[in-house]
């Protein structure tokens, strides 16, 4: 029995999930960064983020021709006589795979909007006592190399752990952090040492308020 070559379905499915990995790794590493204590880590793959709107693209791509070659061209094998006989198709090459690999490629890429929710909530810890009533200050700082709404909670997580930090504001969108915090239990410097020690870094001095 002759067989016609079998439908790439696995090259062009593992195609395409890596694709999907690809454009979400800019913000799935600050997660891991939390979960596995790697700060620096976070900013590793930053650069990936302007080739996201290509890689979307590419996965969307790669999955819908493999979806065509799925349901389109069906591999054919020739019995004894020559007459055309349907192949039963491996485990990696049925539509269940292809089914699977494209849900988990869809979750991929549409971490950005949902991953947030799995960080942590980030409790500050007891301010340290003093012999004076601690005098609050807010500093406001510009953050370079955030990438989506994962990295700002990573930032938030790591500043709130500081002992003297009683509040963390961090947008995504304006690139920016405020943060509420006694100075004589921990200095304006020990608050950019946190920030720029998650991979991201503090792009202009401290200016308190």
């Amino acid at each position: 029995m002759n067989q016609s070559p079998a439908t790439p379905t696995k090259s062009l499915a593992g195609t395409g999930l890596l694709a999907a990995l690809a454009a979400s790794l800019c913000c799935i590493t600050p997660l891991l960064a939390i979960v596995g204590g790697l700060g620096g880590v976070a900013a590793t793959f930053s650069w990936l983020e302007p080739l996201r709107p290509y890689l979307i693209a590419l996965t969307v791509g790669v999955l819908g021709f493999a979806w065509y070659q799925q349901l389109w061209s069906t591999p054919k094998a020739a019995d004894d006589c020559g007459c055309p006989a349907p192949v039963t198709p491996s485990p990696m090459q049925s539509r269940g795979f292809l089914g699977s690999v494209t849900v988990l490629a869809g979750l991929l890429l549409f971490f950005p909007y949902y991953g947030a929710r799995f960080y942590p909530s980030a409790a500050p810890k007891p301010v340290a006592a003093t012999s004076a009533a601690p005098v609050w200050q807010t500093s406001s700082y510009r953050i370079g190399g955030m990438t989506c709404e994962a990295c700002a909670r990573h930032v938030e997580h790591d500043v709130q752990q500081l002992p003297g930090v009683q509040s963390v504001r961090v947008s995504y969108d304006q690139g920016t952090a405020h943060v509420r915090f006694n100075p004589v239990v921990t200095p304006a410097a020990q608050v950019e040492k946190a920030i720029n020690g998650t991979g991201y870094s503090v792009l202009n001095p401290t200016s308190p308020r």
